[in-house]
């Protein structure tokens, strides 16, 4: 047996070696010949000198010499080795495998003869250790080569003993019983190669971390096979590091083991020695060894020479492999040896840890290859620094599990049955993809083929998989079917249980080899005997062999370990808990040491599954119910983890817990506290995860999204991802994932039907891999998204793209951003984008790519009308406007030629950008001619394209050409251009602002041409003199333009006069802008002339400040007007004749360039407007101005704002009224705005003059009088806020005969006194037209004279807080006495006290005093801050009012004050005198008993009272019988107020029979009670006999449908009703549209108020139909009824048909823009309407204009509430816009909109031209602080504060 061996080693040799040996002979083959004569004496070999190659000869001899024989051919070796010169390697390997230096004495003696033959040609000389051959040479070298090739067959022989053929037979003389599963055939493993780089980056961290990931993208993971590990590390003469990872159970130590054997058969020939070291058996040793201890005591110690055979190794380093497996099973801790440390002695000790780090830093045996096996968790920083090469085992593939399957069940009839129930079953093909669980797998599955059940049913989980294991390996040694399993479990159950303490103590102390002593003789047996347990020979360095056990695998150690924990009698839920962690993928800092407990937290979590129940209670010999607590402690941690914050990793762990449990509501738990998405950065998947994951996803309810970055994975892993049904965005990103993977990917895409969202980034994805994928999408049904960013699509790939997805039907957006482009693959995609009638936009931006789709489903189109459908398809081409956006393209003026002829094709494009390419001023060209045939219906962008001023023209011609080309805007200084066309709604609407604002364009009968305006905005191009005539020449056609834009273009005084030299020739002009362009004041003179050469100029606004402003406005021509007049509303009024306004700022005007200006100015017959701000003018310059006047025969307006004057100059303005005869009102405010307002005509005489805050003092009186006796028509002179003190006032007041004031003195905030005060009053005796003088010296400081034309006898005096002392009294009562015609004196005085209404009450009834009216008030509250004794004469009733004095102070206080007041009997003895008494009114008291029955009893005695108010006060029920008792004999009353006393419905039904007796009764006034529908119910039959009812108030009651019903049948029948307020009940939607019916037949109804009802739409539609009935209605109150656009709507086409509406409040209802839209519209027909509340509706800036232009119809409008609603600038602007033509306009309300400084500043502009608008409100608008300040100070009508 032994020669046989030794026969065919040398002729693997020879075979491996032959090439290298070829080589080596051909330089000698005539030595080769003589030495084939030697061997082979009998034959012939003269032929071999006719071969003339060399290496042809030396192959047929030696084929001749091995075909002789092994004996000669052996000896032929032993020749080569010793007498040629071969390399080291060659002639080792020679020497190994002929036994060279074991020659017998006959073969030595015989070489040597054959070395001694006569006269041998010159051959190769071999190489000696001296310099010559003398045979004691040759015996020093045969030595050590004997014992080292000794030694060498030793280790070969131990080697194939032990992992070889023999390797059963010595495990048998161990006594080790192997079982069939793990004793099959070897089956390669998938083993890929990567780099240690990654691998350290991932351990350095302790979590995800997707900083990194680009650097470990770029490289791939390769396949490799086991040869390639050693062949691709090249050599160099140092040391060779490989390090192999992989998970349990992917096959590591087996894989070594093949390893050794193969070796041992001579398949790696590149190494002499193979040793192979086990950490596991290495944890063994404690003491330190020495290398050669290592090698020889661990291994194999030589037969002989040990010295010599190290020394051969010694030297032969190069050529040895050392294995160390298991690295992770280590105890030890294994540091870098320190960089200063030498090589260490090869003599001294060293610990494990320290040789096997001086093994891979090349410190012992340098040059050796050291390959080293681990998990991935534990790899030391240094050997990842130093490995050479990393690879990592992924175990099987699909196609290796069939071949293990294939081995395994090869003696088996149902080995095809086996292997198809594998591949069908995808999660068992999951788990086989790990070598060990295949194993395990195939071991269950063969157990159950072979009982023949008609249902194979195999385990679910990897747990079930080793418990069915454990009882099919018991069941093996049993007799077939003749004991069950679960008596045979109870029958090993003790050895069971030793063996999970074994377990468990082994990796509680990091002990997995255990000797004979450790294991219990019966659990020893058991084990064995089972196949759980290996046998193995242990050394402990160079003590004698021992025999190890160790289990079959760690993970099996594992399961025993766990099943020790849930069966285990002291373990309870709490331990389990604490022993129970997720692994981390990285060895964490802080992390307690379970290197060994990989599978344990797997195995736990499989075990508290129901299906393991039985099973468990079978081993703990406990009931299910402690098994299943046992359990639940296992899933109650699951969902506390489920509920932290997990990286990738660890919710990888936890899906393979969860699925372990098989528990459907943990997984649901699991799945939605994981948020719904998945992000996996930097490690590994495997199928077995990732159908983990897919169960977790599966038992949820929502879709996720599953993010994969960097992740390497088997392709399976795609397949089992194709069964997860609930993904909606699924994304992978790395650069190893290519077409193969698309591919793959490819096929499972279709199956995840909820799939809207993929993403194939960072890949290596060409067009191929892209088909693939293309073909499936179609499939895809929810599909919407795709991106493929960052792969290795090229350009030819790029046409393809759009061909294959435009079939996507639900496609949306494509991402193509960042592959290899060019311009070519540009333009392929905008031709293939104008011909794919699903792409919506194409944007390409260097890099970037995106294409988006329009997602539309074809089903639906198919399933639509026919009819629209067929319309559809004549109409396709116009519907679809794409977008084409190719930014910073490189694009030049040859690529415009080919997007010219793009646009030029049928596409319709809504926007093409082309900025930021190199086109210049030719592929403007190109591009310009095109547009008259492209359809573009927003805008073109060149912008940033190297264009100059002849780009610009070129543009600028297509403006002239393209006829639906509406704005060009362009800048040579920011490389801006910019072309818009019609269809651009942004422009539209800004177009709809900026033209004609008088005029309506909801009309829709006109063509868009007609109605939009074109527009050319060139700026900041500086254009010179050369290019401005250029430009001159181009703009010169541009008739059609109606907006020029020229500013900041530095044009000068002449290029801006060229300019307006051209405004003839642009007929269409309504607006120029020339701002910025560095004018003079020559320019303005120029400019000004304007306005009477061109005769439909508008405006000129000019300002010269630091930011020049030029801005011209014109009229719109006869002809477009008519055009834009039709519509709804009535045509507004053409200006026959045009109305002109010049505004100059912020230049500096001398008196004569005032003079100048005026003089141009005066040329202009229809100036009406002048405005001059910011321009420092000088009282000289003013008073030019102001002679200037009457030559201004057109002006309206004068303005001078932010101009300080000085006194003078305000008398100047003042003495304009004495200049100009057509100067109606002179208004200056705080010495700096000045307002001049004229009148056409000169029929109106009325002036007034306002000079306010200007500080007049004593001194200007005596000028500002004379100024003013020359004004014969002075009705209003307003002297407010100035300085005139006592004195002042006096000297005007002696002069007020003379100084004609018809209507109002305004001497308010001049500082005066009380002695200021008698002036005032002294006016009422000396000047006879004075008819009221108020007068308070409080902070209002209020000081009025109010005059009159007529001889009206009334005088009015009124007085607040004066604070008169003692020494006026009497000069005031002198006054007073001279005061004959006094018919109304008001007080309002701290001195009046409570005593004085026994006084007044006398006077009232002395015969001699013809006093009618005494009222007596004192405030609640904060409403007044003073009591007010008034005293009327000459009126026919007598009204006393009683109320409480004011005290700031709690409510409780003021209770009490008012519980204080009582009706005392001297009170009603006087009130009882006045038997004619007609009006009594009574609030705010609360009446004992006592005071109720005297009021009762007062009323008896007032037979001719017709109004009763007792209001807010307190009346108890036997009160209210005493007061229905008094009213009763009123028979007269007409008006009864109850209001705010509480009643409730007893109370109504008391007061019921008192209504019986008011036959008169016209208003009945019960507001603010507890009214219910009961009460309302009765009062309904007291009012069907008040035939004369005209108002009934009900609100602020708690009135519902049914107590409505009976009120609003009612009023049809009351003739006289013209008042019914409702507000605030509880009506409601049925009660409302019940109302609103009836009150279609209330003809006669003046007001209804209804407000705060919450009646809803359909109450508003049923309103609309009775407004038109109701053609008296005058006041509408609506607010707050939860009205919307369906009810707004046709509730505003009601309200128009009610033409006398004087008063709407609609606020509070959310309308929407329709109806507020047609609410607009219906405005100009309420020609009587005063006041409109829409507080609160929702209104924004896009009706605004509706809204003003409707306003500004209604005649009689006195006040507007527009607040709390979304109104902005251009909603101020629109409102701003119509002020002047509301004549009437009073108080504009605009508070907490959205208003900025831009809005804001309109509005006071056009406030200065409404002399009638006392207040525009803008509190809570985001206005500046400081804006608010001066417009405050430019108008005080405009308010930013609440009060």
């Amino acid at each position: 047996m032994q020669p046989q061996m030794e026969d065919m080693d040398l002729q693997r040799a020879i075979a491996n070696a032959q090439p290298q040996l070829v080589e080596s002979l051909s330089h000698a083959p005539e030595w080769l010949l003589m030495k084939a004569k030697c061997f082979l004496p009998h034959m012939d070999l003269s032929h071999m000198d006719g071969i003339t190659d060399c290496k042809e000869k030396v192959l047929w001899l030696l084929d001749t010499l091995e075909n002789a024989g092994p004996i000669i051919w052996k000896q032929f070796i032993q020749c080569v080795c010793m007498e040629c010169s071969l390399p080291m390697d060659l002639e080792i390997q020679l020497m190994s495998a002929s036994g060279e230096g074991n020659l017998n004495q006959k073969q030595e003696a015989f070489a040597e003869a054959s070395t001694q033959s006569s006269s041998p040609p010159t051959g190769p000389v071999r190489r000696r250790h001296g310099s010559n051959s003398h045979p004691n040479g040759k015996k020093s070298k045969q030595q050590p080569l004997d014992s080292a090739e000794r030694y060498r067959h030793l280790i070969i022989a131990s080697v194939s003993q032990r992992y070889g053929n023999e390797r059963a037979a010595g495990a048998a003389v161990l006594g080790q019983a192997q079982p069939p599963a793990f004793s099959q055939a070897f089956i390669n493993l998938v083993i890929r190669q990567s780099k240690a780089s990654r691998l350290k980056e991932r351990a350095d961290k302790p979590r995800e971390d997707s900083a990194g990931m680009q650097e470990a993208e770029e490289c791939v993971d390769t396949a490799v096979k086991v040869s390639d590990l050693f062949e691709s590390v090249v050599s160099l003469g140092s040391t060779r590091v490989i390090l192999l990872f992989g998970k349990p159970g992917m096959g590591k130590t087996m894989l070594m083991h093949r390893l050794c054997q193969k070796w041992a058969e001579g398949a790696l020939p590149q190494f002499l020695f193979t040793f192979l070291f086990e950490f596991r058996q290495l944890n063994l040793i404690s003491r330190k060894l020495t290398l050669k201890e290592l090698l020889f005591d661990l291994v194999l110690q030589p037969e002989d020479s040990p010295d010599a055979v190290f020394q051969h190794l010694l030297k032969n380093a190069q050529r040895m492999l050392f294995i160390f497996d298991g690295l992770d099973e280590f105890v030890g801790n294994i540091d870098q040896p320190a960089s200063s440390c030498v090589s260490p002695a090869f003599h001294r000790p060293m610990s494990i840890s320290e040789l096997f780090a001086n093994f891979c830093f090349g410190r012992l045996l340098p040059g050796c290859t050291v390959l080293v096996t681990s998990r991935p968790k534990k790899l030391p920083d240094f050997l990842l620094s130093r490995a050479d090469l990393l690879a990592e085992i992924w175990g099987f593939d699909h196609e290796k599990v069939e071949e293990y399957a294939s081995h395994y069940f090869h003696q088996h009839s149902f080995k095809e049955q086996a292997i198809a129930h594998l591949k069908n079953n995808s999660k068992l093909l999951s788990m086989c993809l790990i070598p060990a669980l295949c194993c395990i797998v195939c071991v269950c599955l063969e157990y159950l083929l072979r009982k023949r059940l008609s249902k194979v049913e195999l385990p679910q989980t990897m747990t079930q998989f080793y418990i069915k294991m454990l009882l099919i390996f018991i069941s093996k040694q049993q007799t077939e079917g003749t004991v069950s399993e679960d008596t045979q479990l109870k029958h090993h159950r003790t050895a069971i249980l030793g063996l999970c303490d074994l377990a468990l103590k082994g990796l509680e102390e990091k002990k997995i080899v255990f000797y004979v002593d450790d294991i219990p003789e019966h659990v020893k047996e058991f084990a064995s005997l089972h196949g759980l347990l290996t046998v193995f020979e242990v050394k402990r360095s160079d003590s004698l062999p021992e025999a190890g056990h160790a289990f079959v695998h760690l993970s099996l150690q594992e399961f025993f370990a766990a099943l020790n924990l849930m069966i285990n009698n002291a373990v309870d839920g709490n331990y389990l808990k604490k022993k129970f962690s997720l692994k981390s993928k990285w060895t964490l800092k802080n992390e307690a040491r379970t290197e060994f407990m990989e599978n344990f937290h797997i195995f736990l979590s499989g075990l508290s599954s129901k299906a393991c129940r039985t099973f468990l209670t079978q081993l703990a010999e406990r009931n299910q119910v402690w098994v299943r607590d046992k359990q639940a402690a296992i899933l109650q941690s699951l969902k506390k983890l489920a509920a932290t914050n997990l990286t990738g990793p660890k919710i990888i762990e936890l899906c393979h817990c969860t699925y372990e449990t098989q528990d459907l509501e943990l997984a649901q738990h699991v799945g939605s506290q994981l948020n719904f998405k998945y992000e996996f950065r930097n490690f590994r998947l495997t199928p077995l995860d990732v159908s983990a994951l897919v169960f977790i996803i599966n038992c949820g309810r929502d879709l996720t999204h599953l993010d994969f970055a960097g992740c390497p994975m088997e392709l399976d892993c795609l397949e089992v991802l194709a069964s997860c049904k609930n993904i909606e965005h699924l994304s992978f990103r790395s650069r190893k994932f290519g077409d193969e993977f698309a591919a793959a990917l490819s096929k499972s895409l279709p199956k995840i039907k909820s799939l809207k969202k993929l993403e194939l980034t960072g890949g290596s994805i060409t067009a191929l891999g892209l088909t693939g994928l293309a073909q499936v999408f179609p499939n895809c049904l929810q599909l919407e998204e795709i991106n493929l960013q960052d792969n290795r699509l090229r350009d030819q790939d790029m046409g393809k793209v759009i061909e294959m997805l435009s079939r996507v039907e639900k496609l949306k957006m494509i991402d193509l951003s960042h592959n290899d482009i060019s311009v070519k693959s540009v333009l392929t995609l905008a031709k293939g984008a104008t011909t794919c009638p699903n792409i919506t936009e194409l944007h390409i931006r260097k890099d970037t790519i995106m294409i988006y789709f329009s997602g539309q489903s074809r089903r639906v189109l198919r399933s639509s009308n026919l009819r629209r459908r067929e319309h559809k398809k004549e109409n396709a081409a116009q519907i679809r406007n794409l977008k084409l956006r190719l930014q910073d393209c490189s694009l030049n003026s040859q690529h415009a030629r080919e997007i010219a002829a793009l646009l030029r094709g049928s596409a319709h494009f809504s926007e093409v950008d082309l900025s930021g390419n190199q086109l210049g001023d030719e592929g403007c060209r190109e591009l310009a001619e095109s547009l008259p045939e492209a359809h573009i219906s927003k805008r073109l962008d060149v912008s940033n394209n190297q264009i100059s001023v002849d780009g610009v023209c070129c543009l600028l011609d297509a403006v002239n050409t393209c006829l639906n080309v509406v704005e060009f805007e362009a800048s040579l200084h920011h490389q801006t251009a910019i072309l818009k066309f019609i269809g651009d709604r942004e422009f539209a609407s800004t177009h709809s602002r900026d033209t004609s604002r008088s005029e309506d364009q909801s009309g829709g009968g006109e063509s868009q041409k007609s109605v939009v305006s074109r527009k050319i905005r060139l700026t900041d191009s500086g254009f010179p003199t050369g290019d401005l005539d250029k430009l001159c020449t181009v703009l010169k056609k541009c008739s059609g333009v109606s907006e020029f834009d020229l500013s900041n273009n530095s044009l000068g005084d002449q290029g801006v006069g060229k300019l307006v030299g051209l405004l003839p020739e642009l007929k269409a002009v309504n607006s120029l802008k020339l701002s910025g362009n560095q004018i003079s004041l020559s320019a303005v003179f120029g400019l000004a002339q304007c306005l009477s050469a061109l005769e439909l100029i508008k405006s000129i606004d000019i300002s010269l400040g630091n930011t020049q402003s030029v801005h011209l406005t014109f009229w719109e021509s006869v002809r477009n007007s008519t055009t834009r007049s039709a519509g709804k509303f009535p045509a507004h009024p053409q200006h026959l004749e045009n109305d002109y306004c010049f505004r100059l700022r912020e230049c500096t005007v001398s008196p004569e360039d005032m003079d100048t200006l005026c003089q141009i100015l005066g040329k202009c017959t229809g100036l009406t407007e002048l405005e001059l701000s910011r321009n420092a003018l000088s009282d000289q310059s003013i008073e030019r101005l102001l002679i200037s006047l009457p030559r201004l025969h057109s002006l309206k307006l004068l303005s001078i704002r932010n101009n300080k004057f000085s006194p003078n100059c305000t008398l100047l303005l003042a003495n304009s009224l004495n200049l100009c005869e057509r100067i109606r009102e002179v208004e200056v405010r705080s010495s700096e705005n000045a307002f001049l307002h004229l009148a056409g005509k000169i029929e109106s005489q009325e002036t007034s003059c306002r000079l306010t805050d200007c500080s007049i003092g004593q001194n200007e009186v005596e000028e500002l009088c004379r100024i003013l006796e020359q004004c014969g028509h002075l009705a209003e002179l307003d002297l407010s806020g100035n300085q005139l003190g006592n004195e002042g006032l006096r000297c005007l007041l002696d002069r007020l005969l003379q100084v004609h004031v018809s209507r109002l003195l305004n001497l308010s905030h001049n500082k005066i006194s009380q002695d200021g005060v008698l002036h005032l009053i002294n006016t009422l005796s000396t000047c006879r037209n004075v008819t009221e003088v108020q007068v308070s010296l409080c902070s209002k400081a209020t000081s009025l004279i109010k005059f009159t034309r007529e001889d009206e006898p009334r005088k009015i005096l009124r007085l607040t807080e004066c604070n008169f002392q003692t020494e006026h009294l009497p000069k005031l009562f002198s006054l007073l006495q001279k005061c004959t015609n006094l018919t109304e004196y008001i007080i309002e005085e701290q001195w009046v006290r409570n005593e004085s209404i026994t006084s007044l009450l006398q006077m009232a009834v002395h015969p001699h005093w013809n006093v009618t009216e005494i009222t007596k008030v004192w405030a609640c509250g904060v409403l007044s801050s003073s009591s007010s004794p008034r005293i009327s004469k000459d009126k026919g009733l007598l009204r006393v009012g009683v109320g409480f004095p004011h005290r700031m102070e709690k409510m409780e206080s003021v209770v009490s004050r008012l519980n204080q007041y009582r009706l005392e009997a001297k009170h009603i003895h006087f009130l009882q005198k006045c038997t004619q008494l007609q009006e009594l009114s009574w609030s705010c008291v609360d009446l004992n008993n006592a005071e109720e029955a005297m009021l009762a009893s007062m009323l008896l005695t007032l037979p001719a009272l017709r109004k009763f108010e007792l209001m807010s006060s307190s009346v108890t029920p036997s009160g209210m019988g005493h007061l229905v008792a008094g009213l009763q004999q009123c028979h007269a009353i007409e008006e009864l107020n109850l209001g705010s006393l509480g009643l409730d419905d007893t109370a109504i039904l008391m007061l019921v029979p008192g209504l019986h007796k008011m036959p008169l009764l016209k208003r009945l006034l019960l507001n603010n009670n507890n009214i219910g529908s009961e009460g309302c119910s009765h009062l309904a039959e007291a009012l069907k006999n008040a035939p004369h009812m005209e108002e009934i108030n009900l609100s602020h009651n708690k009135i519902e449908r049914a107590g409505l019903e009976k009120i609003a049948m009612l009023l049809p029948e009351m003739q006289n009703i013209k008042r019914v307020d409702l507000s605030s009940n509880s009506i409601g939607p049925a009660g409302g549209e019940m109302l609103a019916e009836v009150l279609g037949r209330c003809r006669h109804l003046e007001e209804l108020l209804l407000a705060r009802n919450h009646v809803g739409d359909k109450t508003a539609a049923r309103l609309s139909l009775s407004l038109p009935s109701m053609c008296h209605l005058k006041i509408l109150h609506l607010q707050s009824n939860n009205i919307g656009s369906l009810g707004g709507t046709p509730l505003a086409k009601g309200l128009v048909e009610c033409q006398q509406l004087e008063e709407i409040s609609l606020s509070e209802n959310s309308f929407g823009d329709g109806a507020i839209r047609t609410l607009s519209e219906g405005l100009p027909r309420f020609t009587r309407l005063r006041k409109i509340e829409l507080k609160l509706c929702g209104i924004s800036d896009g009706v605004s204009r509706h809204l003003a232009l409707g306003f500004s119809r209604c005649p009689v409008i006195e006040e507007i509430i527009l607040s709390w609603n979304s109104l902005g600038d251009e909603g101020a602007l629109e409102l701003a816009t119509v002020l002047p033509r509301m004549a009437r306009l009073r108080m504009l309300d605009l508070d907490n909109n959205r208003i900025a400084a831009r809005g804001a500043r309109k509005l006071a502009e056009e406030l200065v031209k409404c002399c009638g608008i006392q207040v525009i409100r803008l509190w809570n608008n985001p206005v500046p602080k400081n804006i608010e300040e001066s417009l405050t100070k430019q108008d005080a009508r405009l308010h930013f504060s609440f009060f």
